[in-house]
């Protein structure tokens, strides 16, 4: 069944329950960014893979909404399928309502699947809508109707997260959400994000690519907890001690009932923004009370044994993309190489590393006009070549038992034009800025990004994502709820920064059709001293590995600038020259580590 065939079906079911608009979103019931294939209907749907992005039909119209890192991605996977690409000029904002807004009449339905959108944007929908007599059906799962293969519920093995990487036991983060029920005068929580559970938890699985999580709710009351996830997914060893922190295992299905027989007399409460709308609907009646999910600050601010973990993994990741540049050096001398390979390779350099589990996202290998697409993905049957000319973008990362990693590295191929050279030296005199930011307690990623994007603003350039966001402890690469963002309207762009949090600084640059530069390191907010003017804050940064010399313009650097980049190059050289054992490794490192 093609895209276009797929399309009609779903316009069929939709006359069938007098649908008018029916909407498809990219998340699943937990409001997950990465979802297992079970929930990925808007591709499945359309053939757009982003991971963003939203798509609405009607009986005459399709189209996917979606922002700028996904245009030419957009245009290429759309193209012939009948559906139009919708143009987000703003990341993450709902323009899609605007034009439901526009196009729909009063009498009319809008129909969604309520189990994948949670409550908080359902009441966005009823609140633009229901002004104009729009009415929201939020009953049905129409692709299931014709979706004949569609992904089973994944069930990977379920496994316990030691406390020596955690650096806190299960029984002390339930303690400490069972205070905050205490705070809030609350009886209970609903957990519904996955990696928040498997925070709490400790757990780790593999149910959805890249993040070690699994399928589950946790509601968490004063005395015990209920964690829905099935029996079968946990040995024994697990449910004993489970079962000793007072934590009752039951079936993933089990879920809907408990919220049904939850007692009336008793006060739950729920996070709007991962509450699914279909489970508000099975509350109704109960007393709730919307409040944030009290973990989501807690699982942000890293403790010190996860902050030292953090310290080390940067060290070995550091070795495993040091053999992968020192490879690809050696290869193009003598052949070339697909952007395919220098994933499969990274991959393989850092399965050598101790404690490793697996990549924390696919890796974006983008060379030349490839590395101005965002978020492009290399296939086998498409992927470009390269040559000893050229500039390559690679962003990558892993998942270790100790910790997660996300770096980016833009490095020279050849030689390199004053365009290109201009171009880093933009983007890596905003990175340095951020990197060396103080500023004030409260100050939210909003202000900070100006940090970042302001070098490019002086010559009229600017790119189109975050310049950063936080990232999870053997957990998600993309965490909330802090980051580096232009625009305030999202959670990341007004949360206050603190000390223990972990975020990216990535800026970048594209020029579409020739090449990409962006340059990312991973920082630790950490106390910087106090004032008359209150308690500063500051970054630490923690990846660790050079960045191309070649590539930059040395006369737009001032000497502070210098002075960042030669300090930074002697802590990569502190960090990771210790865990080399070659010569030949050792030396290469100087070399790129030398002074500019």
């Amino acid at each position: 069944m093609n895209i276009p065939s797929r399309i009609e079906h779903l316009r069929a079911e939709m006359a069938h329950h007098n649908i008018t608009a029916y909407l498809v979103p990219s998340s699943d019931p937990h409001q997950s960014e990465y979802v297992a294939p079970r929930w990925q209907t808007r591709a499945w749907l359309s053939g757009f893979t982003g991971s963003a992005g939203t798509l609405v039909v009607t009986a005459e119209t399709a189209g996917v909404w979606t922002d700028s890192r996904y245009f030419i991605q957009g245009e290429e996977q759309l193209a012939g399928s009948g559906i139009t690409l919708e143009r987000q000029q703003v990341p993450h904002a709902p323009e899609h309502v605007d034009w439901l807004v526009e196009n729909l009449r009063a009498g009319q339905q809008l129909g969604f699947d309520g189990r994948v959108v949670s409550l908080s944007q359902a009441r966005m929908l009823e609140q633009r809508l229901s002004a104009k007599g729009i009415q929201l059906n939020a009953k049905y799962d129409l692709a299931a109707n014709f979706w004949a293969d569609r992904p089973a519920i994944p069930s990977s093995e379920v496994y316990a997260f030691n406390p020596v990487y955690a650096g806190q036991s299960r029984a002390e983060k339930l303690s400490n959400i069972r205070a905050w029920l205490t705070k809030v005068e609350v009886d209970a929580v609903l957990l519904v994000a996955l990696d928040e559970i498997a925070w709490t938890l400790n757990i780790r699985a593999a149910d959805v690519d890249f993040n070690p999580v699994c399928l589950s709710y946790l509601l968490v009351t004063k005395n015990d907890a209920q964690w829905f996830v099935g029996k079968a997914r946990i040995d024994q060893k697990l449910s004993a001690a489970l079962k000793e922190d007072g934590v009752e295992v039951a079936d993933y299905s089990k879920v809907e009932l408990a919220l049904q027989n939850f007692p009336a007399s008793r006060q739950l409460a729920v996070d709007p923004a991962t509450l699914s709308y279909r489970f508000f609907e099975l509350l109704a009646g109960k007393d709730l009370k919307e409040l944030g999910s009290p973990v989501v600050m807690m699982k942000a601010i890293k403790n010190e044994t996860e902050i030292q973990h953090f310290r080390n993994v940067m060290c070995k990741d550091g070795v495993a993309l040091l053999r992968l540049f020192r490879w690809l050096e050696k290869t193009l001398k003598t052949t070339t190489v697909t952007e395919v390979e220098i994933s499969e390779r990274l991959a393989d350099f850092r399965s050598h590393q101790v404690l490793y589990k697996g990549e924390s996202f696919p890796a974006i290998v983008g060379y030349n006009g490839n590395g101005a697409i965002v978020h492009y993905h290399a296939e086998p049957a498409t992927c470009a070549r390269l040559t000893a000319s050229g500039i390559l973008l690679l962003d990558s990362g892993g998942q270790y038992l100790d910790g997660t990693t996300d770096i980016t590295r833009t490095v020279a191929l050849g030689n390199t034009t004053m365009e290109q050279r201009r171009h880093f030296t933009l983007v890596l005199k905003g990175m340095i800025a951020l990197s060396k930011a103080r500023f004030p307690k409260g100050t939210g990623g909003a202000q900070l990004d100006t940090f970042a994007r302001q070098f490019l603003w002086q010559e009229g350039l600017d790119y189109g994502h975050g310049t950063g966001h936080g990232v999870g402890f053997f957990l998600n690469v993309h965490e909330g709820p802090q980051g580096f963002a232009t625009s305030a309207v999202t959670s990341r762009g007004h949360t206050a920064l603190l000390p223990g949090m972990v975020t990216s600084n990535e800026p970048g640059f594209y020029r579409t059709g020739h090449y990409g530069i962006r340059t990312e390191n991973l920082m630790l907010c950490v106390e910087d001293r106090s004032t008359d003017y209150g308690n500063f804050l500051r970054f630490e940064t923690l990846t660790l590995f050079p960045i191309d010399r070649r590539l930059l313009q040395l006369d737009m650097l001032s000497e502070e600038e210098r002075k960042w980049l030669n300090d930074y190059h002697q802590q990569v050289l502190a960090g990771i020259l210790p865990l080399l054992k070659e010569d030949e490794e050792r030396t290469w490192l100087r070399q790129q580590c030398q002074p500019v």
